[in-house]
Formats: structure tokens, sequence, C-alpha cells
């Protein structure tokens, strides 16, 4: 029989995931339909969106260890018999790990915050950069651009390579640049073999017991990546995307009606707006892992 949620120490909540704790050396990462944006959590949620995250870096996490080597913290399948049965496709049980203080963002591509950057001064984390690119103009080379890890309702905040020295140190600090560049170039030729450009995405990495650097956290899903459709990209506009970008555009559209930059919350996403966020999330996942959504855990019969 399966456990209940109720049965482990729930440790914390995120944007859109729950921790809780199973034993000394397991965590269960419970992924929630909530989606976020400039630093709210929206009233609306956007169904079978824990789903989605779960399938999306349960499939990332393999693909990354077969054909990279890359290590990850999961300790179990996605059927593992810890997790509970209301929490089946959207739950994973991981190991536990000392996580880096640290966001490590690829970007392939200039846009968001780091075009905000670039208009600002040239370089986006320190690292300048040619004059005269536009929106999604791609890199020569992907750039390592770290951010920190704020809390809910603050924002991460772009820092430099020194700062995350700083932070841990020189040899941690290198290491953890080369494997963000290399985790993010395999992923992302993979996605462009089925059609879609990653132009950026960010990883969590935590350190394992013999001080091995361990991915963690969700992998190249639709929340932590912007994933724009190859057949149309166009250097200088603002990309069709796959991602929670598309929520992003409508709030900030004048039909919202809401000012990103004054004190209220953002409103209720419309229901067509949801659903189409969901169908977005749901066509990632399936063209690029090649395998059928309603066939994941918890899906349709």
């Amino acid at each position: 029989m399966r456990p209940a949620l109720s049965d482990y120490q729930h440790l914390a909540s995120g944007k859109v995931r729950e921790i809780y704790r199973i034993d000394e050396g397991h965590l269960l990462f419970v992924a929630s339909d909530r989606i976020s944006a400039y630093d709210y959590v929206l009233d609306s949620v956007i169904p079978d969106k824990g789903r989605v995250l779960t399938a999306m870096s349960v499939f990332f996490f393999d693909y990354l260890s077969r054909t990279a080597g890359v290590p990850n913290h999961l300790a179990g399948p996605p059927d593992d018999e810890r997790i509970p049965a209301d929490a089946l496709g959207r739950a994973l049980v991981v190991r536990q790990l000392e996580m880096l203080p640290v966001e490590a963002v690829a970007r392939g591509y200039l846009t968001g915050s780091g075009l905000i950057d670039y208009q600002k001064t040239g370089a986006v984390c320190g690292i300048a950069l040619p004059a005269g690119l536009v929106e999604a103009s791609k890199f020569d080379q992907p750039l390592f651009t770290p951010a920190t890890k704020a809390e809910i309702g603050l924002h991460d905040e772009n820092i430099s390579f020194d700062d995350v020295v700083a932070l841990i140190g020189p040899e941690r600090a290198e290491e953890l640049r080369e494997r963000t560049l290399a985790t993010y170039q395999c992923g992302a030729e993979h996605a462009l073999s089925k059609g879609i450009i990653v132009a950026d995405t960010k990883f969590e990495f935590g350190v394992d017991g013999d001080g091995r650097l361990i991915l963690a956290d969700e992998v190249f899903t639709p929340d932590s990546s912007r994933y724009w459709r190859a057949d149309d990209y166009t250097e200088g506009v603002v990309q069709k995307s796959f991602d929670k970008q598309f929520v992003r555009n409508w709030l900030t559209s004048a039909e919202s009606g809401w000012d990103r930059h004054g004190d209220r919350p953002p409103p209720p996403l419309p229901d067509e707006i949801v659903k189409a966020t969901r169908d977005r999330y749901i066509e990632a996942y399936e063209r690029i892992s090649g395998l059928r959504f309603d066939d994941w855990i918890g899906g349709a019969a």
C-alpha cells in the first residue's frame, strides 16, 4: 500500500514544487499545476502542468545520463512505491544533496533579462558582447550567465562569474560553468533535431556525499527553459514559444489590464490562455520526447 503525503514531513514550498522528507537521505519532489510569472504565483493553475514538468524532467535526466554521462539526483522510477497514489505522475523520489546557492543559466540566444542587461551595458553577467545584437540574436557560443536564487516574491538577479567564485570557490565555479554549458549543448542539440530551439535554460546543481556535482530539481522543462519553433525563427522579433513566455506576454498585453510595475498582483488567466498554455507544454513534451503525454503516469487510459 502506498504512503500518504501526510506520512512525510513537509520541508518547503516553492513557486511550483512541494518538498517532503522520505527518510534521512531521500526527498519527495512534488510538482503542482501552479504557474509563476514576474515573481508572482498566479491564482490560475494549468491543468496537468505538474505531470508535464515531471515527464519532461524524467526524459531529460535519462537522456543526459545516457548520452553525456551527466549524473542526476533521481533515486527511483516515476512509479516508485514510495510515491503516494495522488502524486503519481507528478512526483519523484530524489537523493538529498547540498544544493549550490546559484542558478546555473545557459543562454544560446539573446532575450529576456539578458537582452535588458545587454541594452544597458553591452554585456550579460559581465560578459562583453558585440555591438548590434537584437532580440533573439544567436551567440557564437553559449554563455554561462548565473543568477542568485531568490525567495518567493523576490527576483533572481544576474551575477558575474566572479560572484560565483566568491560564493562557491574557483574550482567548483569552473566545474559548474563547464557542466552547465555541456549539459545545455547536449539537450539543445536534441531539441533542435525535433524542431525546437532551446534559447536558454536554467539548471540547479547540488553536491553529494562524495563531492560530486549532481544535476537536480527539474531539467529542460517549459518552466525552466525558453522553447522556440525552429521553423519560423526570425532574429529581431519576439519568437513563438512553447513555454510560459506565452503567459508573460498575455500578462503584459493591453488585454490583461495589468501594470507589471504596479502594486497589484496579476489577474487570473482567461480560460483560453490556460488551455493554450497547457497545449503548448504538452506539445513541447511530445515533440522533444517522441512520446505520447496520455501514456505518462496518470494519463488517459
